[in-house]
């Protein structure tokens, strides 16, 4: 059984471990092995953790069972667009991927930002586990990006949206 947790510095080392694993198995089809490693050494290194981790207005959490990490979440508040929470990790290890953790790790991550409207979120249009997952919890289609994660990535994503309880 895996429980939903504020990560610590300490989980950064199997995080990073697990975004390794997931991406490769995700994206080594789309954009091949070697733009995935470089990829995963830039976005997500040590360093590159640490600074989410750290990040004020932002929830960064894991699914622990107590041995391993079988998933990890992270989002922030918009720095340009009013209240909105940016999804910008949600990640299952292959291996216990459909038994509810990405479920448990979103449902925590949607209650972390009262001030939010929206949740938005950039999806790889390829990656159509994770946008039926999506699709399944509410989120809609509102428009695409040539860059996804940051400028000039040169990835094609779909930007969704979804309303915050409430609003």
């Amino acid at each position: 059984m895996y429980f939903v947790r504020t990560a610590s510095e300490r989980d950064l080392e199997k995080v990073r471990a697990l975004l390794g694993e997931t991406w490769h198995a995700t994206y080594d089809q789309l954009y091949g092995a070697d733009k995935v490693r470089e990829l995963h050494d830039t976005w997500h290194s040590l360093v590159a953790l640490k600074a989410r981790l750290a990040r004020k207005d932002a929830e960064f959490v894991v699914a622990d069972n107590g041995r391993d990490i079988g998933g990890m979440g992270y989002a922030a508040m918009s720095s340009e667009i009013p209240k909105t929470v940016m999804l910008h990790m949600l990640y299952v290890r292959p291996s216990c991927q459909r038994h509810g953790i990405g479920r448990d790790i979103f449902a925590e991550i949607e209650t972390c930002f009262p001030d939010a409207e929206i949740m938005r979120l950039e999806v790889e249009p390829g990656n159509k586990a994770a946008v039926a997952f999506y699709h399944a919890h509410g989120f809609t289609e509102a428009g695409r990006t040539e860059n996804c994660g940051q400028e000039q990535s040169g990835i094609p994503a779909l930007i969704f949206e979804k309303p915050l309880s409430g609003h």
